[in-house]
Parts: structure tokens; sequence; C-alpha cells
């Protein structure tokens, strides 16, 4: 019996979804625990380029996948997802949906534009797909959830009873009753047969000692708990969630795999120490290709942060580190890690509780040696130039972890194994 976690150690965006589709090639199972459309996992096999927003990236290695009860999930998106994902010749035999998952509804979308909208200069940066209002209602008790969908009557009524308090709230809706009723009970219709009791699937195939994977959405600076509040999203990307958005003990987990990209990148508000806004950071955007999978924005860039992995190594008990999209760094003439913060004139090693003091924090930095090498062919650590090797060598320092795997490019080939993760 092995349980994997996959979990982002940043502020999403590491790569994820390449490496989960490369442990997935040698497992059984993968399972989303959180998040909903607003997070984008791209994926690479040969010439093909697979962009996965709800459906999890082990659909790809041809294993079984599963939307947990963490997930909010868009049924007219995921079904676009699936036609488009079984046209390209993948099968959607092994997908599997939480009958539990809470579902997202055009109101939730509005809302979450009218939210964003009233927060004036103090926008989160939310990618509008209404997955924090979707939340907002599963913690309020007036969510509805994939089971209702095929419940005949009680979905009526709680669409209903929703529908009323919201033109209550903004005295016209925009949505026709009787037309969104129709259409969510379509969905319910065509996605019913991919329904199942999460928790006991996931026991059954621990029973059947099957590898399992538990992929996350997002990062750990963007958890609702532990990230940079308020600018975080609305579940928990950390290992914890992958327990409470699937159904399963924390006793059953295996190991947790931190992705850290070799460099740091984040889309939306909020504070990022280690950000280059010139040329530097100009430069990582381009060679990194640092733009949204779900909203095509460009994402802010900027050194790797120390402190903050060191923060998402104890918050998710890391056990290992990918470390993810070093073949951008080449080029560099240095490359810098920030080891600490330096706040109001004094050195800290954590990481601030508030927003507003982590935006006056100022790294400070470890400077390296860079190297001009193009690494994204090398296959395994001693073809690697000394100084990426030193690179990596800092980032098992700092973190005091080991990087088990390396990614070099977005191909499954381009993967160093330095040690067994399963």
């Amino acid at each position: 019996m092995v349980v994997l976690v996959v979990v982002g150690a940043q502020w999403g965006d590491e790569g994820k979804g390449k490496i989960t589709d490369y442990l997935a090639s040698q497992g059984d199972l993968v399972v989303r625990y959180q998040g909903g459309a607003n997070a984008g996992h791209t994926v690479v096999i040969g010439d093909d380029e697979y962009r996965l927003h709800l459906i999890p990236s082990g659909i790809t290695a041809g294993c079984q996948v599963l939307i947990g009860s963490g997930v909010v999930v868009d049924p007219e998106l995921l079904l676009r997802e699936m036609h488009r994902v079984s046209s390209s010749g993948l099968s959607l035999e092994g997908l599997h949906i939480a009958e539990t998952a809470h579902v997202v509804f055009p109101y939730h979308k509005l809302l979450d534009q009218l939210q964003e909208d009233l927060r004036c200069d103090d926008r989160v940066g939310t990618t509008l797909r209404g997955i924090g209002p979707a939340y907002t209602d599963k913690v309020s008790r007036e969510g509805i959830r994939m089971i209702d969908l095929v419940s005949g009557g009680s979905f009526a009524q709680r669409l209903h009873a929703r529908l009323q308090r919201l033109e209550d709230q903004l005295s016209v809706i925009p949505f026709s009753k009787a037309r969104l009723l129709r259409q969510f009970r379509t969905y319910g219709q065509l996605l019913e047969p991919y329904l199942c009791d999460a928790s006991d699937f996931v026991l059954r195939a621990l029973n059947c000692e099957k590898k399992i994977l538990m992929e996350g959405a997002q990062g750990t600076m963007l958890d609702v708990d532990h990230g940079t509040y308020p600018f975080v999203t609305s579940s928990s990307p950390t290992a914890g969630g992958a327990c409470t958005g699937v159904g399963l003990g924390p006793t059953s987990i295996s190991n947790v795999l931190g992705v850290v990209k070799a460099y740091t990148s984040r889309v939306g508000g909020g504070p990022f120490p280690t950000e280059l806004t010139g040329s530097l950071g100009d430069q990582l955007r381009t060679q990194g290709q640092e733009f949204g999978t779900t909203t095509g924005r460009p994402r802010r860039c900027g050194w790797l942060d120390g402190v903050a992995l060191r923060y998402a190594t104890r918050v998710n008990g890391l056990g290992m580190l990918c470390l993810s999209n070093l073949d951008v760094l080449s080029g560099f003439d240095q490359v810098k890690i920030a080891v600490s913060y330096e706040y109001q004139g004094a050195v800290i090693n954590n990481l601030p509780p508030t927003a507003e003091k982590l935006a006056a924090c100022r790294p400070v930095y470890e400077t390296l040696c860079g190297w001009d090498a193009d690494i994204s062919e090398c296959s395994c650590f001693s073809e690697l130039p000394e100084a990426a090797r030193r690179y990596i060598a800092t980032v098992e320092e700092i973190s005091q972890i080991p990087v088990a795997l390396i990614s070099v490019g977005p191909r499954r080939s381009q993967t160093i194994k330095r040690r067994e993760v399963w």
C-alpha cells in the first residue's frame, strides 16, 4: 500500500501536472482532492499538449482517476473538458467523480465578479470561475452537490431556495430558474455514470494494494489557512487537504512530495518578496513561458524563496522534493536564493503571519554562479553542470530534505530521478 501526496510548495504553477503524469505512469489511481476549474495543469506527451482543469493529470497515463469531494465541480466545463480529452484519443473509462463534490453554478461566477469589483484596489486576483462563492455556499450549508443533480425534487427545492436568497440579496438576478434547473439536470444525467462514493472507492483501492497518488491544485502559499491570507485560494492545497478532500485518514499517507520551481512565480495580487520587476523578471517569464494555464495571464516571477520553501516543508511534512523548471535558469550569470528576510532592520528566518508584514520584508539572498549549458536533454544528475548541481545542493541545505526528482523540461523523459519516489 502506497499513498503519495503531491503538493505545490510555492504559490502554485510549480509543474505539478507534469510530475503527476510522470508518477502516474507507475501508479494505479490519481485523486484530485481540492480546488476547481481555477486550477490548470499542463501535460506534454510527445507532440501533444493537454491542458486540464478538473480531470486529474493521471488521465494521460491511462490510470484510474478520481475527482474528490473536496473539489468544486463546474459541470459545464467538466463536460467540455471530457469531450476534448476523449476527442484526443484518451479513454474516460477510468474517470470517477465524488457524488458529494459541490457544484459551481453561474450565480457563483456572478458573485465572484461582484465581490472582486467591490474590492477595488485590494483585488485578490481571482480567476472569476466562481470557486470562492461555491466554497462559501458549501461552508454556509447552502451548497448543492453532484448527487443532488440526480435527486429529483430535492434538487429543485434546493436550487429554488438558493436562488430566492440570491434574489433577496441582489434584487434581480439574470438567470431563469427553470432554465438552470433543466440545464443542470441534463448535466447530472450525463455525469451520473461517473459518480461514486469517493471514500469507499479509495479504500477499496487501498485494500487491493494499489499505488495511489493524491494530486493537489494551486500551492502551499495559497492555502486558505496557511497561505498569504487574504491573497489565497478558497480551499486547502496543503497535504492535510488530501485527507479531508477525499475521505482518507492521515495514517494512510506514505509520503509527501513537494514540487518546487527552481525560481518563484505567482498569479494575482499579494506580497511576493523575491519578485523581479525588471529585465531579469522578464527573462524568467519568457524562458519559463510563465503564462497562466487557466487565464493566460502573465505570471509574476522572481528568485527562489527559501523562507517560503522551509515553511512549506513544515506545514506539509514534506519528505522529498521535485525541483522543476531547472532548465529555465540556464543562461543567467548568477542565480539567487532568498535564505531569510530583512524586516525593519532585523533579519527573520520564518514567514510572517500577515500579508502586510510580508510585503514589507526584503529578501536576504545567497548568490550562486549560473550556467550557460542547455540542460534540457540531461538524463542523469552527473550530466548537469557543476553550478547546477551546486544549486540543487543549496536547495537541499535550505529545505533539509532531499531533491528526489529534477525536471529539465515539460516531457516525461525530461525528468532526472535521483531516488525512488514510490
